[in-house]
């Protein structure tokens, strides 16, 4: 890419999609936590100070990476959502079930959702954060509207709420998936540690599975503010 400075808005959008492209990139070869903004400035062919220009800090760029990761997993969830015949258990265990292993085919989404609240939002403008709060909250209400598909049962309100669920899960089960040495080198010998191994898909497929039917059998009503994302106003939309 030729690096020139960039004079209209065409090419100061490629320039941005490109920073995001080479970040995506790094992200496969190595932990949010360890991908640094000197690092990516090298990578990209520019001076630190001018990828700044496009995004204030490496947080902002990893927050509207989070924003197109959970953008491409809706699209595939648009063709594995399929409506079903089976009872309602059935059709939830299967909405848990694709969703949980979809989420762990995408290293790259899981480790952003899961730094998103402790590192990703602590180095961002109030516009910044804005901004992607608003874009997840659209993309989580498709996502709610994707699972009601599968089962309707949920209902509007809970549906949403199973969004927030996706989220605490992921970032909780998330960091057990890589344990440390110490841990790693108990397994040949110990079958006690071995078996408390974490394995992704299957943690968040059994949590959701659980979720999904206690939404299901609740009776009595629960504060919206449940789910992280969900207390925002659905109605409103960021100023450009």
């Amino acid at each position: 890419m030729d690096f020139q400075r960039a004079r209209n808005d065409e090419q100061r959008s490629q320039r941005r999609q490109h920073i995001l492209k080479v970040t995506a990139e790094m992200l496969t070869e190595m932990p949010v936590a360890k991908l640094s903004l000197n690092e990516l400035s090298r990578r990209v062919g520019l001076a630190k100070a001018n990828v700044q220009r496009y995004f204030e800090s490496r947080e902002a760029i990893l927050l509207q990476l989070l924003d197109a990761e959970l953008k491409e997993w809706l699209d595939e969830l648009e063709v594995q959502l399929e409506p079903v015949e089976g009872t309602v258990r059935e059709r939830g265990d299967r909405l848990a079930k694709v969703l949980a292993e979809t989420l762990a085919q995408r290293p790259v989404l899981c480790d952003l959702i899961s730094a998103q609240a402790a590192v990703l939002e602590r180095n961002v403008s109030p516009e910044v954060s804005r901004r992607h709060k608003y874009a997840t909250l659209s993309t989580f209400q498709s996502l709610a509207q994707l699972a009601r598909r599968c089962l309707p049962e949920l209902g509007a309100e809970d549906a949403l709420r199973l969004t927030g669920f996706i989220a605490l899960v992921a970032t909780a089960a998330w960091p057990y998936i890589e344990p440390s040495q110490a841990v790693v080198a108990q397994y040949p010998d110990d079958p006690v540690v071995t078996a408390m191994h974490v394995d992704f898909a299957d943690v968040v497929r059994q949590s959701l599975e659980v979720s999904i039917t206690g939404l299901l059998t609740r009776h009595e009503d629960v504060p919206l503010g449940m789910a992280p994302l969900a207390a925002m106003p659905a109605h409103r939309t960021p100023h450009e």
